[in-house]
This record gives C-alpha cells, structure tokens and sequence, in this order.
C-alpha cells in the first residue's frame, strides 16, 4: 500500500476554497464585499507568483471567523459546499481518487487553506487523512490565529513527515498530484510526482524534470 497524496486548490477542485470561501462569506453578509474581496484577490495575485506569505493571508482570512463556534462555522461551510463546493470537484480528480483507492492506497489530502474547509472537502471525496492550516480556539470559538506549523510549501514537507512518523509509515512508492509551485518542496520528494492544471513555473520544471503533466480541467467552465 503506497500513499496517494493529493493537493487540493485547482488539482481536485476549480478554484481556490479560501478565495471561494470569502466570496461566500459576503454573500451571507459576514463580510464587506468590495474592500474585503479585493485584499483577497491582491494576496491570491502573490499566491500565483510564488511571493505569498502565508501567515499574512491567515491574519486577513480568518478574521471574519473571529468569536465564532467551529459548528456555527461549520454548518455555513455545509452549504458552501453543496453551493459551491460540489460543482467544482473535477472529474478526473475523482477518477484518480477512486483508482487509487481502489489500488489500495491509502489517501491524504494535503492543503495550504485552512482545515475546517479542507477536511469537509475531502470527506465528500472520502478521504479521512488531511493535512491543512491548523487555527487554534480558545474558549471554544476560533481566535483568528493559527495553530502548529502551516502547509505550506517546505510546512507541508514538515508536516507530512511528522505525520508519517506518528502513523509509523513512509513516503516508499508515494504520488503527490498538485498545480502550483509553491508545493515544489514535497513534488521532489515522492516517487512518484503529478503536475495537474500546473501554473507556468510548475510546467516548465515539470518538462524538464519529465514529470507527468495532467489537465484536469476539461469539462469544466472557465
């Protein structure tokens, strides 16, 4: 049994959980639709360009959750999913998920947006392992802060390993499908490395490296 590992923004959904998560929250008025919307849009921009700072997005994003219950959060994150989630999830992705699955491989999704969207992803999915951004409460409501060392680029290396010792398991025989180059650090790891939807920079070391290069995005608007 190998490990099947699996990004999730724009390698098994279209789209960015986090950009469509803000764009629901002003839509169910928990956020101002034009300020908030465009500060989201300007960090994502760096987010393509491999010049995010991680934490300074967490700060801004997680804000609106601010005082609030994981279960209240968690039931608008519900219909999130089935209104905008759902329409989103690739075929391929699915097709890929269920082969490997179906191989026997044992299925993590691994993401740099925050665990209360990544993990309900995942289950519609039925993927149980996740590794996403922690965020920490206190008094059980969320704080605004995060929790632990983020996934993000080298973070998901880090995390990962931590996790595979906890399991007393390995990355032997692993793929890892994902679009961007910010997940270039756990790509040169596996054995098996996917470059899916990949962004420029992705692509061009993808081809140089004869990596395989997947389009999943067939099928689905633009």
């Amino acid at each position: 049994m190998a490990l099947a590992l699996f990004d999730l923004d724009e390698t098994l959904i279209h789209g960015d959980c986090a950009s469509l998560w803000s764009a629901y929250m002003a839509r169910i008025g928990w956020v101002d639709a034009d300020t908030f919307l465009r500060r989201d849009q300007e960090l994502m921009a760096l987010y393509s360009e491999g010049k995010l700072a991680m934490e300074a997005y967490m700060a801004f994003s997680l804000q609106p959750l601010v005082g609030r219950t994981p279960a209240d959060v968690a039931q608008k994150v519900a219909c999130y999913l089935d209104e905008v989630i759902a329409p989103r999830v690739y075929p391929d992705a699915r097709h890929t998920v269920n082969a490997h699955r179906a191989a026997g491989d044992r299925l993590l999704v691994i993401s740099a947006s925050a665990v209360f969207l990544v993990k309900p992803i995942a289950a519609r999915l039925g993927i149980e392992d996740v590794l996403a951004i922690d965020l920490e409460v206190i008094g059980g409501r969320y704080t605004g802060r995060t929790a632990g060392v983020l996934t993000y680029r080298e973070g998901k290396v880090i995390r990962l390993i931590d996790w595979l010792e906890q399991q007393g398991d390995t990355l032997a025989g692993a793929s890892f499908y994902s679009d961007s180059r910010n997940d270039l650090p756990l790509l040169e790891r596996v054995a098996r490395p996917f470059a899916v939807n990949p962004d420029p920079a992705l692509l061009a070391h993808a081809q140089a490296a004869g990596w395989a290069v997947l389009d999943w995005r067939v099928g689905l608007p633009a």
